[in-house]
């Protein structure tokens, strides 16, 4: 499957198709500005609290054009640095979406690694468990699989179900090229037309 062409979609244009349930939550968010849409398919990681070992595993295991979610379990130990991120990117990876906090993001935005996630905290987690990867997670609030298609910008996070990744790509499509039909001021008519049904 070609997994960059779902980046061609916006977060918001896949909202008109996909249910609240398939967005992470507001708090995860770009860690640095102007960041690029990615997309790709999830390898998935739920930490030990105050743990990142099992991250530091998955960039080693997340096939190339991966995206790496993880739930880190807290918001006390940052679970991935510059170091990390970039051995990641050398291998690959399109970018990561932590339900966490990252350190080094100086070094990650001057090396334009995508990351979203939380926050950022300069202390560093734990290594003692070793905890299997790529297993059903909740991240951002919502149910994330191995293999889900992650569409990920400055307005949010989209997760889309695998077994329906590409009958929702092709909706979507197809709704923004009808509405791309569309001038303006014609949308605006339409628009008007549809609150005023409300009020009559």
């Amino acid at each position: 499957m070609d997994y960059q062409k779902f980046s061609e979609i916006s977060p918001c244009d896949y909202a008109g198709t996909l249910k609240r349930e398939s967005f992470m939550d507001a708090g995860i968010k770009e860690l640095w500005s102007n960041i690029p849409r990615i997309s790709g398919p999830a390898f998935t990681v739920n930490m030990v609290a105050g743990e990142n070992l099992a991250l530091h595993r998955a960039i080693y295991e997340a096939p190339a054009g991966s995206i790496i979610v993880a739930q880190s379990n807290t918001m006390d130990y940052a679970v991935i640095g510059g170091n990390v991120a970039t051995i990641a990117y050398n291998r690959g990876i399109v970018g990561f979406v932590i339900d966490g906090v990252v350190r080094d993001i100086a070094e990650i935005r001057e090396k334009r690694i995508p990351m979203f996630g939380r926050g950022i905290l300069a202390m560093p987690g734990t290594k003692k468990q070793a905890v299997p990867v790529n297993t059903p997670i909740i991240a951002g609030g919502i149910n994330v699989n191995p293999g889900d298609i992650i569409v990920a910008d400055e307005e949010g996070i989209a997760v889309i179900p695998k077994d329906r990744a590409e009958e929702i790509y092709q909706e979507c499509k197809e709704k923004i090229k009808k509405e791309s039909a569309l001038s303006f001021e014609e949308w605006a008519s339409r628009h008007k037309k549809n609150i005023d049904s409300f009020y009559e």
